[in-house]
């Protein structure tokens, strides 16, 4: 997607290079406090970021590339070579270090990418809000006090802060989405087959996925077309008038806290205004989404890590090893019955979204809670906060969320999605819904 790389202005007659633009920014990390930072990556190596930005000045080719010189952090469940992958976790610190590149760092390199420190998240990505007791949990860019949601929270936080221009992250139950509108930032989850998880520590390799997030969704589009291997396609941008939109009612409008109902409400307002036509849409399948996705990503999770449960008894998060304990506790032929029923709510999706360009629904139905109040009610409020990404992953659909709150208010976030396959539909009508979603509004 032409327009991203900083290094290459007014079709090359300005040309700048990747060094000075990176040296600005790891500047701006040296300037945080030690536990602010630290509490934001688990290893940030400002030499080894230099020496990316060099190479890459030196290499004509990945300068044309189409994200040349923009700087990604990389969430540490994605190999580097050289780098330990840690996935957040005291129990992998003494793993050896990768021999080779995740698939989607290698992507994104190769595209003059260069990659910048690496970024804390929910131990093995298995939570929702972003704790970490280990590195610690960042605040919210809004507001330190608040959560930064989770489980890509470092990721966020460098890019809410100015640190990074794109963060790298992955999605099983909404691991890219809940960070990005709890932070005021786009994101955008892919059919999961889209993008290669070749080379990154998994949660359930039946739902995880890999997407960006970034200031605005044209950034998202254009690294997801570099993380996909896929070419845009060519046509003009999407208008919003004319449009059949379903609002989703079935589960992801239901028990809104006041702000987020408010900020809804205003979007719909909006794209009612402008000749979009919104229908209201029950979905009765999507009752059953929470359930199953507890039997299949929680049955994936505990065969993931069965040989080291006696080892997170002591160094682990207790929340999550209590998650992937859960699946202990399932009968025979439980998981076998979730995939079915999954496979079913599939289809029904798939022939509901026939009937729409589009579905829309809140990202995430709560403001952003204050970390207290999460340590203090975690069960309930990770849950709370999954919810809706976590349905979208259920039917294996791709979403993006964009930012609908106003300037000054706590950051929110409208989901846009469809069903599997539907990828570049779905972040063209999410570009096209900014204006009325608060995209310019971003406090």
């Amino acid at each position: 997607m032409p327009g991203l790389s900083p290094l290459s202005r007014l079709s090359g007659r300005l040309s700048f290079r990747a060094a000075e633009r990176t040296a600005a920014a790891i500047s701006r990390v040296e300037a945080l406090s030690d536990e602010t930072a630290g509490k934001i990556f688990t290893r940030f190596d400002a030499a080894r970021v230099m020496r990316a930005a060099e190479a890459l000045d030196r290499d004509p080719t990945r300068r044309q590339g189409p994200i040349a010189g923009l700087t990604v952090s990389i969430k540490d469940l994605f190999d580097e070579a050289g780098e330990i992958t840690t996935a957040a976790s005291i129990y992998l610190a003494d793993r050896a270090p990768a021999e080779a590149d995740a698939a989607a760092v290698a992507r994104l390199t190769a595209a003059g990418a260069i990659p910048f420190g690496r970024t804390t998240m929910s131990e093995f990505a298995y939570s929702g809000v972003g704790l970490n007791p280990h590195f610690g949990t960042p605040g919210n860019s809004h507001d330190p006090s608040r959560i930064p949601g989770g489980s890509t929270s470092g990721g966020a936080l460098s890019v809410a802060l100015g640190l990074a221009d794109v963060a790298l992250g992955s999605d099983t139950g909404g691991s890219v989405r809940i960070p990005a509108a709890f932070n005021g930032l786009a994101g955008f989850k892919p059919t999961q087959m889209k993008v290669p998880l070749d080379g990154a520590f998994p949660l359930s390799q039946s739902y995880d996925s890999v997407g960006p997030l970034a200031r605005d969704i044209r950034t998202c589009a254009g690294v997801h077309a570099v993380l996909s291997g896929e070419i845009p396609p060519a046509s003009p941008g999407r208008a919003a008038s004319g449009l059949r939109i379903g609002v989703v009612r079935t589960v992801l409008t239901e028990g809104l806290d006041e702000q987020v109902a408010a900020d809804f409400a205003s979007v719909l307002q909006a794209l009612a205004d402008n000749d979009v036509e919104l229908v209201d849409v029950e979905f009765p399948t999507l009752a059953k989404a929470g359930a199953i996705n507890r039997v299949i990503v929680g049955s994936e999770a505990h065969r993931v890590h069965a040989d080291h449960l006696d080892a997170l008894e002591t160094v682990g998060d207790p929340r999550v090893l209590r998650r992937i304990m859960t699946a202990a506790g399932f009968s025979s032929g439980e998981e076998e019955q979730a995939r079915v029923e999954r496979s079913a709510a599939q289809a029904a999706f798939v022939g509901l979204a026939a009937d729409f360009d589009a579905f829309i629904a809140p990202t995430i139905p709560i403001v952003p809670p204050l970390i207290a109040e999460v340590e203090a009610d975690y069960d309930r409020l990770n849950a709370l906060v999954l919810r809706n990404p976590s349905t979208v992953n259920c039917l294996d659909g791709c979403a993006a969320t964009i930012p609908m709150h106003a300037a000054g208010s706590l950051p929110t976030g409208l989901m846009v999605f469809g069903p599997g396959g539907a990828d570049w539909d779905i972040l063209a009508i999410a570009q096209c819904f900014g204006p009325f979603a608060g995209c310019r509004r971003i406090s």
